[in-house]
């Protein structure tokens, strides 16, 4: 949307002397290039059913990838990968099949058999047990554990942590012969067929075997006295699986801060087919990946170049844990003690958030955690988007996307997002169909400009001194050699 002159000149007048005030872009410029055909037209093809719902590993995944790329290409940016515009990594997919699968829980002189689908065992080592006792402790207990576990099988309930089987798993002292991880509300369940293996993520020599269980009636008698568990599992079938970030960089202007970074990420799996359903996952987050599309082209055709240079990624495998960010954070492109911010854009398309209609609005996980919300707010100003903070899923959400790797090595980092829940979310009826792309190219155009704004700054954006931002904060300063 165009702002008239008389409101360009009251955001102007508003923002002088305030953080950024000398970088702001006018609202006319490389944002009106931004559109709602052109999101819903690359929206319609990246969360077709052509592309099966876009699961990682899959032919589908690979698809978009192919399509994000020649969309960098055709914008004119600068590949940034091993691979052209393709960082790659070279992991396994795992899948073991129903028959290799075997789990008894004898208890009260009854045996329940536990279905392969009704366990998440992501463990390459065979398992053959016969019937062993049963050692009950919590979470807590479990780590402080010591040799009265031994040669048992330890059962524990999961705890609310990502990746938990792992987390458990590296923690322990003792050597159980088996862990079993009771998870019957399936939070810490594979995420479609099978599951991959990241080689620098490996499971230390010796480490126990961890089963989680979702099974309700066997978890349930894994609590009785005597209680006694028998396993024979088998070694996953194991292929190669290329997984790749997609980058590319619109280089900036000035000589110095040319080589510093703006970061601007989506990710751009989705949940594949689930039960010979396809979920297409247009909200999530096909909206995020064609904003960072458009953005992508609006700002390279522009003459004027930004001050820093602005680098756009789609990432893989968030659903299965924000994958393709770690890697990232891991294998940086870019330095990270040179990477200024870093805004990730999640869920952008849908209003109709499960509270209530969020029209012409927009809002930050750790919203005042650093100073980027500061440059977000005067660009919302300038697009007509409001930006606010969520009471509860701001913090809540902070640690659960792709801003997180790089909030964790001290670089100021967040996603954006309209609704954080809307009522198909992980559902078969996420498609590009029920988006409001007028709200959501004004959202787009107001990420553009908070950008640009970001990369004309010669001031970098900071940690607050808010108490959750601590951890953060300190390690900014470790970056920075501080």
């Amino acid at each position: 949307m165009r702002l008239s002159l008389s409101a360009l000149t009251l955001a102007a007048s508003l923002s002088l002397g305030a953080p950024g005030a000398g970088a702001q872009v006018p609202a006319s410029s490389a944002a009106d290039r931004i559109s709602a055909d052109s999101l819903r037209g690359h929206l319609s093809f990246l969360s077709s059913d052509l592309l099966e719902g876009r699961g990682t590993p899959s032919r589908g995944l690979d698809l978009a990838a192919e399509y994000i790329a020649a969309q960098f290409r055709r914008a004119g940016l600068e590949a940034a990968g091993d691979d052209g515009y393709f960082q790659t990594a070279n992991w396994q997919h795992a899948q073991r099949n129903a028959g290799d699968f075997t789990l008894t829980v004898q208890a009260g002189g009854k045996t329940i058999a536990v279905p392969h689908s009704a366990a998440t065992a992501n463990f390459v080592q065979p398992v053959t047990l016969g019937a062993t006792g049963v050692v009950r402790m919590t979470w807590q207990e479990a780590l402080a554990a010591g040799p009265q576990v031994d040669g048992k099988v330890l059962v524990v309930p999961a705890a609310a942590v990502p990746d938990a089987a792992d987390v458990l798993r590296d923690a322990l002292k003792a050597r159980p012969a088996l862990v079993v991880l009771v998870d019957t509300r399936g939070q810490h369940r594979n995420r479609g067929e099978g599951w991959l293996i990241d080689p620098e993520q490996v499971a230390p020599a010796g480490a126990a075997p961890v089963v989680v269980l979702h099974d309700a009636a066997a978890a349930a008698a894994l609590e009785s006295a005597g209680t006694t568990v028998a396993a024979t599992i088998g070694v996953p079938q194991l292929r190669a699986a290329k997984l790749r970030n997609v980058i590319g960089v619109l280089r900036g202007a000035d000589p110095a801060l040319k080589n510093t970074y703006v970061m601007l990420t989506a990710h751009y799996d989705h949940l594949g087919i689930r039960n010979g359903e396809i979920h297409n996952g247009a909200n999530d987050d096909g909206s995020g990946t064609v904003a960072v599309i458009d953005i992508a082209a609006a700002l390279a055709a522009d003459k004027a170049r930004p001050r820093r240079s602005i680098v756009f990624m789609a990432l893989f495998g968030e659903e299965l844990g924000l994958l393709g960010s770690r890697y990232y954070g891991r294998h940086p492109v870019f330095p990270l003690k040179d990477t200024v911010a870093h805004l990730n854009l999640e869920q952008i398309g849908r209003t109709d958030d499960s509270e209530g209609a969020q029209v012409g609005t927009a809002t930050l996980t750790g919203f005042d955690y650093s100073t980027v919300p500061d440059y977000l707010k005067k660009a919302g100003e300038r697009s007509g988007v409001r930006l606010w903070k969520h009471a509860a899923n701001s913090d809540r959400y902070f640690a659960r996307s792709d801003n997180q790797a790089l909030a964790d090595v001290g670089v100021p980092a967040h996603t954006l997002a309209v609704a954080f829940g809307f009522p198909d979310y992980h559902g078969k009826d996420d498609d590009w169909s029920k988006l409001d792309y007028d709200n959501m190219a004004r959202i787009t155009r107001m990420v553009a400009l908070g950008l640009q704004d970001i990369a004309n700054d010669p001031a970098r954006p900071q940690w607050t001194n808010v108490p959750k931002a601590a951890p953060y904060r300190e390690a900014g300063r470790k970056l920075m050699g501080e």
